[in-house]
């Protein structure tokens, strides 16, 4: 379609790969891993890499000619039903997130408990158990999940454009060029490949970090496509950046509906393992099959047109 950008695709996906593992390297010399005292600072500024690398690129490196609000989307969104992509976004993966232990434990992955003794569990190293001791846990768990949708997103908001600003805000639409399905799956791959100095020391995939690599990636790319869906339907970054808060904020659903000291093997179980992959995948069969994906007329196809006459003009 258009010239692609090796180097502003190089040089942000180095750097951003580059500072991700810079942030974790205490965690890694330490030998402390994720115990290290200050590994949640690490990781919390780990997420703000693609963006710092998206600054780097669009400022001095690859400056886009049309703009760098334009070019990574910084925009509320355009079309007359933009608002239903934000809606997409705040609700969908949370339910997928809620729904996902159900799932699995029908496949017999997951120790399924609805008396959630997993729940009352922690509560009770946390304290609070003997106060509740004689009292149904489900009202609070519903009050908990409705709570984190509401304001969860936007709570986890400010982190998660650290690292929405790059994937979809910038990467996704640099390989545009290459076709909508190429461009979402490799830059599910590259946004799963980042994960790696942290899922190596046993982050989401505790029980096998080698594999979790290769299990993250995928759960990145079929993630990834649902929220690039809505950056390229809306030529907006803001619903996906809504969309991976949202999906962070109901990241502790497992611990809610597992029984009490029965281990939770993330591998297979959860929206984060393989019986969770057919739930991302029906989803997306969805939007394929209403033929809302590929989007026709994407925005930033559109830029991507204009940002080569512009170059081209500029020479």
């Amino acid at each position: 379609m258009t010239a692609f950008n090796w180097r502003g695709i190089g040089w942000f996906t180095g750097l951003a790969m580059g500072f991700a593992w810079l942030c974790c390297l205490p965690l890694w010399l330490s030998g402390q891993g994720l115990h290290h005292p200050l590994a949640f600072a690490l990781i919390l500024l780990m997420m703000f890499t693609p963006s710092l690398a998206t600054l780097i690129v669009v400022r001095w490196i690859s400056p886009p000619p049309i703009g760098i609000v334009n070019a990574t989307g910084l925009g509320l969104g355009k079309g007359r039903r933009w608002g239903w992509y934000w809606l997409f976004a705040w609700t969908v993966p949370a339910l997928v997130m809620v729904i996902s232990p159900f799932f699995s434990a029908l496949l017999g992955v997951y120790d399924l408990d609805l008396s959630l003794s997993g729940f009352r569990e922690l509560l009770n190293t946390a304290g609070a158990g003997d106060a509740l001791a004689n009292v149904s846990l489900w009202p609070i768990v519903i009050t908990q999940l409705l709570v984190a949708l509401a304001i969860g997103p936007l709570l986890n908001a400010v982190p998660v454009f650290g690292e929405e600003w790059g994937w979809r805000g910038y990467l996704l639409t640099q390989l545009l060029p290459l076709g909508q399905w190429p461009a979402l799956i490799i830059s599910g791959v590259i946004w799963g490949l980042w994960h790696a100095p942290i899922i190596l020391l046993g982050y989401n995939y505790p029980t096998n970090p080698v594999l979790g690599v290769a299990m993250m990636t995928v759960f990145c790319v079929l993630v990834g496509t649902l929220l690039g869906w809505t950056r390229l339907a809306t030529g907006s970054v803001w619903p996906a950046v809504i969309g991976h808060a949202s999906l962070n904020a109901f990241g502790g659903v497992v611990a809610l509906f597992a029984r009490a000291g029965s281990p939770v093997d993330t591998i297979w179980a959860t929206a984060l393992g393989i019986t969770g992959w057919p739930l991302w995948l029906m989803v997306i069969a969805v939007l394929v099959l209403a033929r809302r994906l590929p989007v026709r007329d994407a925005p930033d196809e559109q830029r991507v047109r204009d940002a080569q006459v512009m170059s081209i003009a500029m020479h």
